[in-house]
Order: structure tokens, then C-alpha cells, then sequence
């Protein structure tokens, strides 16, 4: 019979994040590798088959795989921002619109790009795969803590196996974002107040999103509080500056308090409290005579996100994982904006899947190989789909 999995709430630091006051850090650096080394080489093994299939995809369509992952859509904005900050382009008709784009990784692009050879757009097609690395080992580290080894690679395994998870390895900020905010997740975990709140605030500068991890690491702060932990105060107080403070310069630059906002709604976002979801998901799944398949996955995937939420309550995840996952639905579900892109907005929300990892390792082994599987196969072919079939924004 498989084993019954449960919450271990102490696991060995030497296993996740490594702290620098240790004298051996190289060593625990290539311990902690060593044991996160089956999920990353699962999570490489899944993207890998989601970027063959893309390339032969292109190949047959006469186009070029590079420019797809590193010059498209969303990819074009971060660049223009490493090019030439927020200034508009001449004859730029959105005004104001590049400054819903958060800085932190058109920074690092611009960074790199200046110390290495290639071109921006190559530095941040590089440094997307690389974050992606870093995402899948902090979501292992946070699966690992709570449920043990098998857990954590299944659950890193099932998140480069997402519908959209191609975006992972594109010229976007959702892999330096996961990273970014699995690992302040795990710091909060472990109680690694400073390694959590800078975590958050650089989460902060990279996503309008950041704002969950700031109110996840805040609420854990300020628990710990209670108990007595200067730290955790501090910590509590630090994290959402990130995000504040890019909104906060936004409004400084626009002359308005709501700038920010009045940029998201010149792409209209807007908080509406899900009402237009609401009328999304029944155009896209009851009344569409000719359902497009894109959209009826974003659809079915905002559901399926809607439903594990409950699930990960019900199994007890810790504060600062529900915190971050349920923030995270709240505005994404609650916007009335865009439709298409909120099957990425949710990419980071990696919580929400242990709850189907659990599930996976409970299950016999070929039955759970089988499962994996099919959703990495099903991964690559909707990659493909969702960059070169649908014709919008991933």
C-alpha cells in the first residue's frame, strides 16, 4: 500500500535555502543540489520536451524559435525598458502604458547584458531559463519541508508540467518571479526573517503580483511577532516596500496618487470582484458556438484554481502558503481586465498544487509515472498551441 503522506513542520534547514552566517556554505550549497537534484532534473526533462516540440512546430511553420521565446508579446515591453527605461517610444500610442511593467527584470536584463556577450534579448531569454532552475528548486525545498523529498519533486515536476508552463522558458518575469517567491515562502517557513522580507520586496519589483508574497511574509512576520521575534517584526514591515515603492514612484511620476491604477486601466485592468470572470467563464465554456481552445484551457484552469484553493485549506498548508495562494486568486479571479493571460497571471501560484502532488505520491508507481506523463505531454502540445496556433499574448 503507498505510504499516507503528511505535514512534517520541521525539516533540516541544511535541505532548503542555505543560510550565510555558516562557515561551510559551498557545501551545503552542493548538498542542497544534491538532494533538489532529481526534481530539477525532472522539471529540465519536462521543459525540455515542451521545447522540442515547439521547435519542430516553428520549423514546420518556416519561423524561428529564438525570436518566439526571446522578442515576443510581453518580451518586446521588458526590453524597451532595458533599452531605454520608462520613457515612451516615439510615436507610442498607449502614453503611459510601459509603466505596468515592473523593473526588476528589465534591470537584471540590462545588467547582465552589459557584462556578457549576445544581445539583450538573448540575456533575458538566459536568464528566464535560468530563473526558471531556481523556481523549480525552491518549489521542491517548500514541497520537501512540509511533505518530504518525493513529494517536493513531483510538485516540481507538475510545475513545469502546467497548460501555459511554456512561458517558463520565454523572455517574461514569471520564472524570476516563482523563484523569487518560492524561496521567500520557504525563508518565512523557516523563519528566516531577512532572507524572507528582501525576497519579498525584490517580488515586489517584479510583479504586480508582489504583492501577495509581501502580504504572505507580513502575516507570518507579524505572527511570529506575537511570540516575541524582533525579526519577524521587521520583516513584516519590510516586505510590501518593493511593491509600494514602484507604485509609489509611478503616481510620484504621473503627478496623480492613483497613477499606477490609471496605467492598469489604460490596459483594461481594473479590480471588479470577479464579475467579468464570471461572464468569461460562461461565454468560453456554455455559450461559445465555436469555443476557442486557448481560452477554454485559461478557463478550465481558473477553475481548477478556484477548486484546489479549498483543498489546500482543508489540508492545513501553512499561513504563509494559503496566504500567498489565496491573495494571489483574489486578483487574478477579481479583475475585470484581460481574460487570456490570468492562466499565467496564476503560474506562480504553486501551492495550489500539492494538493495533486499529494495525490501523485500516494498513488502506485506506474500509475503516478503515467499521470506525469500525460501532463507533460499535454504541456508541450498546448506550449505550442498557446505561441504559435492562438493568435494573441500567452
Amino acid at each position: 500500500m503507498p505510504p499516507v503522506l503528511t505535514a512534517r513542520p520541521t525539516v533540516p534547514a541544511s535541505r532548503g535555502l542555505p543560510s550565510p552566517r555558516r562557515a561551510d556554505l559551498p557545501e551545503r550549497v552542493r548538498g542542497a543540489l544534491r538532494h533538489a537534484a532529481p526534481a530539477l532534473l525532472g522539471y529540465v526533462g519536462v521543459r525540455l520536451l515542451g521545447l522540442l516540440v515547439i521547435t519542430r512546430w516553428v520549423h514546420l511553420q518556416g519561423h524561428g524559435v529564438w525570436p518566439t521565446l526571446a522578442t515576443s508579446w510581453d518580451s518586446r515591453w521588458y526590453l524597451a525598458i532595458a533599452d531605454h527605461g520608462y520613457e515612451p517610444e516615439p510615436g507610442e500610442p498607449g502614453g503611459h502604458r510601459i509603466m505596468a511593467f515592473f523593473p526588476l527584470y528589465p534591470a537584471l536584463v540590462k545588467a547582465f547584458a552589459a557584462v556578457t556577450p549576445g544581445s539583450r534579448a538573448s540575456v533575458g531569454l538566459v536568464l528566464a531559463v535560468l530563473c526558471s532552475l531556481a523556481a523549480a528548486w525552491g518549489v521542491f525545498a517548500v514541497g520537501d519541508r512540509l511533505y518530504g523529498r518525493r513529494a517536493g519533486t513531483v510538485l516540481a515536476v507538475l510545475w513545469g508540467a502546467l497548460p501555459v508552463a511554456a512561458v517558463q522558458w520565454m523572455g517574461y518575469t514569471e520564472s524570476l518571479f516563482t523563484a523569487l517567491a518560492a524561496w521567500a515562502l520557504y525563508a518565512a517557513l523557516d523563519g528566516r526573517w531577512a532572507w524572507a522580507a528582501s525576497l519579498a520586496v525584490a517580488a515586489g519589483l517584479t510583479r504586480p503580483t508582489g504583492v501577495a508574497v509581501a502580504a504572505a511574509v507580513s502575516v507570518a512576520g507579524l505572527l511570529a511577532a506575537r511570540r516575541g521575534s524582533r525579526p519577524a517584526l521587521a520583516a513584516a514591515l519590510a516586505a510590501p516596500l518593493g511593491w509600494l515603492g514602484y507604485v509609489g514612484w509611478v503616481g510620484l511620476r504621473l503627478g496623480r496618487w492613483d497613477g499606477y491604477f490609471a496605467v492598469q486601466k489604460a490596459w483594461s485592468n481594473e479590480w471588479d470582484g470577479g464579475a467579468v470572470t464570471l461572464r468569461r467563464l460562461r461565454a468560453h465554456l456554455v455559450y461559445a458556438q465555436d469555443p476557442q481552445l486557448f481560452l477554454v484551457v485559461v478557463s478550465l484552469v481558473l477553475i481548477a484554481a478556484a477548486a484546489l484553493f479549498p483543498l489546500c485549506v482543508a489540508d492545513r498548508q501553512p499561513l504563509p502558503l494559503l496566504v500567498f495562494a489565496g491573495v494571489l486568486l483574489l486578483v487574478v479571479l477579481g479583475s475585470g481586465g484581460v481574460y487570456f493571460p490570468r492562466a499565467r497571471f496564476l503560474l506562480p501560484a504553486f501551492p495550489l498544487l500539492l494538493p495533486p502532488a499529494l495525490a501523485i505520491c500516494r498513488a502506485r508507481r506506474h500509475v503516478a509515472a503515467l499521470v506525469l506523463a500525460g501532463a507533460a505531454l499535454s504541456s508541450a502540445w498546448l506550449g505550442g498551441h498557446m505561441l504559435l496556433v492562438w493568435p494573441g499574448p500567452p
